[in-house]
């Protein structure tokens, strides 16, 4: 098999985590997928511009950040069969409001969002996955903000320590790490201090 029998094997079965979708509909996206490759710091979205675009990881990490009064919030991190796009932006038509960059070199496969949107319209199984990944990152989403607003940060850290996202722990720099959670790296390290202390 090659790179890309490969790379339209892992983004079916990641589809397949939402709907079982008959080769029919599946042929309908093959056609409009191509690969792409991003260099370490070059941006797959960036703020002010309009997406249209969506991807699969194939490999390398991104991270997704806003930027406020020249400063960067981390607030999610893609890894391999991630699905990646600035969606509020692809939806709306409006410009982006976050930017979405390579933290290492990057494999994609990409589509256009008017693809999404003519698959929508031919196929109720298609239908299905958009309605499933709308829930899926409206979870992510309220997941993210509560635990922002309810939970101190060594709480974060700790939810962050519990959770499945443990690729962000292994591969992630400890600056973006902080970032994420929101603190600094000086206030990261003394939570991992103190919890070391406690074990």
């Amino acid at each position: 098999m090659d790179s890309f029998s490969t790379a339209l094997a892992g983004l079916r079965q990641q589809i397949s985590r939402f709907v079982a979708m008959p080769d029919t509909d599946w042929q309908l996206l093959v056609p409009h997928l191509q690969e792409k490759s991003l260099r370490k710091g070059q941006h797959f979205a960036t703020e002010g511009k309009k997406a249209n675009s969506i991807a699969f990881v194939l490999e390398g990490n991104l991270r997704h950040y806003y930027t406020q009064d020249g400063e960067e919030k981390t607030t999610y991190f893609y890894f391999e069969n991630h699905l990646v796009s600035s969606y509020i932006s692809c939806i709306t038509g409006l410009p982006s409001k976050l930017s979405i960059e390579a933290l290492t070199p990057c494999r994609l496969l990409v589509f256009g969002y008017d693809t999404l949107q003519q698959l929508y319209k031919s196929s109720t199984h298609w239908q299905l996955f958009g309605r499933l990944i709308a829930e899926y990152i409206a979870i992510g989403l309220e997941e993210r903000m509560v635990a922002l607003l309810t939970l101190s940060p060594e709480q974060r850290y700790l939810q962050l320590l519990g959770s499945n996202k443990q690729k962000i722990l292994e591969r992630i720099p400890q600056h973006y790490i902080a970032n994420y959670l929101g603190i600094t790296p000086v206030s990261l390290s003394r939570i991992r201090n103190r919890m070391y202390k406690k074990s």
